[in-house]
């Protein structure tokens, strides 16, 4: 990651949002930002303004409360995401999902690719489409390249949840809802994931609402 001269355009949206103080605006869907893919970063925010961002994306992602958030989603498209999952789930849960604890990521120009050919489908949702879920079949293990904050190289295999997490994250960055790939007779929303479809698999949502796994 380079050090642009100067003040951007990115360095004045961030300094404004970040005056307000305390956790940003989520982009709901329908916003173009979400639709345009960010531009890859590279130095466009100086290190302390970089470090500051960091800090509220995190802020932002925890009140939400999320286990993921991309920079579009508050308004700033430069390719930047950041992850946190302490997974508070039951062990079948777990087991079911592959859903294991992650620590605070940061991720800097992200990309990933299918390690393998397995899929897995669960439902998933997303802050900037609040209030529903449905089913994405996504890839089980993926490898993930990129930066941290601090310019260090990324490359690292991620599998069950996690790998869900990165896929959807970086999707953001690319221009892309998790809508776009889920089966759209799974759509359900929350109250409905409250009352009816629970389990640790969406086996059988699948069997009621009509729809294949496969």
């Amino acid at each position: 990651m380079g050090i642009g001269a100067g003040r951007t355009p990115f360095a004045e949206q961030v300094e404004s949002l970040l005056s307000a103080g305390g956790p940003l605006p989520i982009v709901a869907a329908g916003d173009p930002v979400l639709r345009q893919g960010a531009e890859p970063f590279d130095g466009q925010l100086e290190p302390a303004l970089l470090a500051r961002f960091v800090e509220t994306l995190r802020l932002t992602m925890r009140a939400a409360p999320g286990v993921g958030l991309a920079a579009v989603q508050v308004g700033v498209a430069l390719r930047i995401a950041v992850i946190e999952d302490p997974a508070p789930v039951p062990d079948e849960v777990r087991e079911a999902r592959g859903r294991v604890p992650q620590p605070f990521r940061v991720l800097v120009n992200p990309v990933y690719e299918p390690v393998g050919d397995a899929r897995a489908a669960f439902f998933e949702g997303c802050l900037s489409v609040p209030g529903w879920q449905a089913v994405v079949s996504r890839h089980a293990a993926v490898r993930l390249t990129g930066a941290d904050e601090h310019g260090r190289a990324l490359d690292e295999e991620f599998r069950g949840w996690p790998a869900r997490i990165v896929q959807h994250e970086t999707d953001h960055l690319d221009g892309t809802l998790y809508l776009d790939s889920a089966e759209p007779r799974s759509l359900s929303s929350n109250r409905a994931m409250t009352e009816r479809w629970g389990q640790p698999t969406p086996d059988r949502a699948a069997e009621a609402l009509g729809f294949s796994l496969d």
